[in-house]
């Protein structure tokens, strides 16, 4: 039985037909990856399924009970609020009381007594231990500063906090949308376990085709106002998806020969009006008006790079180079040789340093120690993350071309809105600012501006990110064919295999090693990347040097309980042994002989009850074992 269903919904954003009367359904344990092209309208299709738009017609139906969490594209605010109350408050009145006991107990010697026995009433009375736990423990697994402000932390972290608030609530189902944008690989790999795990129904959107492969067990696609869904793996969607396209195209090439022969035919003049069949001249019409309705594959970008003349062979050497934030190591004797043709992959954690690297060899930062040679005739086009290339106030004529009709490519010239139509932009696109643009559209936008640029050095920090996956190949494609140097930091594990000859690998405490071959490659040789815990949020941030004989003394001293982990672990006893009853009330109840019979009992309701339970109470144990272990020191 579906927990979600869609019947005939439609939607239009003026004349654009974004949903065109589909059909679609998420059941329990359905892991479904959302596929289309960037403004394909797969972000429109979840706000629909959550409920904070409503179509234009069909309609939305949610099983009674069933909650559903929707985890947005965008960034959370960097405001005042700290870590922990960001995530309480994903579990709404239980998070505000565990927010108000959190704040309490962070001074106790000066909390109000009185207030704080009234919010443990409160919590006691609606079970809200087990669910302060639970925050504590995504806390712990996303390895998230608790009592920082949100205004302290890079997106990458940021990110990490808005996963925390929709996974503590553990919903029924779950939406995703671009959840591997900003994040590391170690957290990327984190979250496929969880979402492998998750015994709800997932909706998620993303450019991964690793992440996809490894999460999903169904593709759903939109493709020119229809939905179809497919069961079964990314890598077996593929194949099918190609299938279908080349049948497709053989159909619409026979109907349309045939719509031409009958166009000669109502044409041939006074003889053949004389003998014309009038079924056939309904049945011309009625051709007509197919082969108008027929929405046309939206085809694919066709940029290429502005190829300038060969650098010289040494690119940039490294010598004994070294670079720290006041007393955070992010590069450590690091030596290197980068020859022109290179195409390498910067690979670490977040605050690793990756960008700290790119800045030194592109000459913008000068490192604390060693020395940086750069190679003659470079020609760089760089790539940033940050989208710092873009004026968001300004259109994409002023942005790439800086306001003239004609661009120069490849000692052509061409005329701006014929070379950004190559990059997917309409002309209307093309004359809207910036900031108006999606975040996909942006990447175009940016990779349109480097690629108008002679480069025999191409520099690019995180390009995938929201991307759609032809897109994606397309660059994949053109890197490959490119004859210049290529240095690429990227997340998106697929990418890198499909691009890069090397990596540098970020291995923790500024040490940086190169290994031969794709992510994939030294994966299978047992490389492995740790995450730099608790960066508060800094870009340029490293693992922090070993503590200390007196830091280690200070450290285990920190180890002493706090008021609030010892009043948690005073009640876990207590907790487990109320999940045990449950356990065992709704054990009974299965076993009932006319359990799956009666009418009156709702058995996916019970089932999902069972698995709840069983999830806490695992938790709890682990919980109890972790408190019990701090207490021991």
């Amino acid at each position: 039985m579906p927990l979600v269903r869609l019947d005939k919904v439609s939607l239009n954003f003026g004349t654009h037909i974004i949903l065109d009367e589909v059909d679609f359904m998420l059941k329990k344990g359905s892991r479904y990856g959302l596929l289309g092209r960037n403004g394909a309208g797969k972000t429109t299709l979840m706000k629909i399924i959550a409920g904070s738009v409503a179509p234009d017609g069909g309609e939305r139906w949610l099983r009674s009970g069933v909650e559903i969490t929707w985890l947005e594209q965008l960034l959370p605010e960097a405001d005042r609020q700290t870590v922990y109350d960001m995530v309480a408050d994903g579990l709404a009145e239980i998070g505000t009381l565990l927010k108000q006991y959190h704040h309490l107990t962070l001074d106790y010697e000066h909390a109000d007594i009185a207030e704080l026995e009234r919010v443990q009433n409160q919590l006691e009375a609606k079970q809200g231990w087990s669910l302060g736990q639970r925050v504590d423990s995504v806390i712990t697994q996303l390895d998230l500063p608790a009592d920082k402000l949100m205004s302290e932390l890079s997106g990458g972290w940021r990110k990490r906090v808005a996963l925390a608030r929709a996974l503590v609530r553990e919903p029924e189902c779950l939406l995703l949308d671009e959840p591997t944008n900003h994040l590391d690989i170690p957290t990327i790999e984190w979250l496929e376990k969880q979402l492998k795990d998750y015994q709800g129904a997932l909706l998620l959107v993303t450019h991964d085709r690793t992440f996809l492969q490894n999460v999903v067990n169904g593709i759903a696609e939109i493709d020119r106002g229809h939905i179809y869904q497919f069961e079964g793996s990314f890598e077996h969607f593929l194949r099918f998806r190609e299938q279908e396209l080349a049948a497709e195209e053989t159909a619409n090439k026979l109907f349309d020969k045939k719509l031409a022969e009958e166009e000669v035919w109502i044409r041939q003049g006074i003889k053949a009006r004389r003998t014309r069949n009038e079924g056939r001249v309904r049945a011309l019409e009625s051709m007509r008006k197919e082969r108008g309705d027929r929405r046309n594959l939206q085809g694919n970008a066709k940029f290429k790079v502005n190829a300038s003349e060969n650098s010289g062979k040494i690119v940039a050497e490294l010598d004994h180079v070294s670079h720290a934030f006041q007393d955070n190591i992010v590069i450590e004797d690091f030596s290197t040789t980068i020859i022109r043709g290179d195409r390498i992959g910067i690979v670490g954690a977040n605050g690793a340093g990756k960008s700290t690297l790119l800045k030194i060899l592109l000459n913008k930062l000068v490192p604390d120690t060693g020395k940086v040679k750069l190679g003659t005739k470079m020609e760089v086009a760089y790539f940033d993350q940050l989208r710092e290339h873009l004026d968001m106030e300004k259109n994409l004529i002023d942005n790439v071309s800086d306001g003239q009709d004609f661009i120069e490519i490849n000692g052509k010239q061409k005329h701006v809105i014929s070379y950004l139509s190559e990059f997917l932009f309409t002309p209307d696109r093309i004359r809207t600012p910036a900031k108006a643009l999606s975040g996909g559209e942006q990447n175009r936008a940016i990779l349109a501006k480097v690629f108008s640029k002679p480069a025999n050095v191409l520099v690019l920090d995180e390009p995938t990110n929201d991307l759609d996956i032809e897109t994606l190949e397309l660059l994949e494609d053109i890197l490959l064919k490119f004859a210049g140097t290529v240095l690429l930091v990227s997340h998106d594990r697929r990418f890198m295999d499909n691009v890069v000859t090397s990596l540098m690998v970020f291995e923790g405490d500024g040490k940086i090693n190169e290994y031969v071959g794709g992510y994939s490659d030294w994966s299978r040789k047992g490389g492995k990347l740790l995450a730099i815990g608790k960066s508060e949020g800094n870009n340029a941030v490293a693992s922090e040097k070993k503590p200390t004989l007196l830091q280690q003394e200070a450290v285990k001293k920190s180890k002493k309980l706090s008021y609030n982990e010892q009043k948690e672990l005073d009640q876990q006893p207590k907790l487990i042994e109320q999940l045990e009853a449950e356990q065992s009330r709704l054990e009974e109840l299965i076993a009932l002989p006319n359990f799956y019979q009666d009418p009156k009992i709702n058995v996916e309701d019970i089932l999902q009850q069972v698995a709840r339970n069983q999830n806490e109470l695992k938790n709890s144990y682990q919980r109890w074992e972790q408190l019990e272990e701090l207490k021991k020191g």
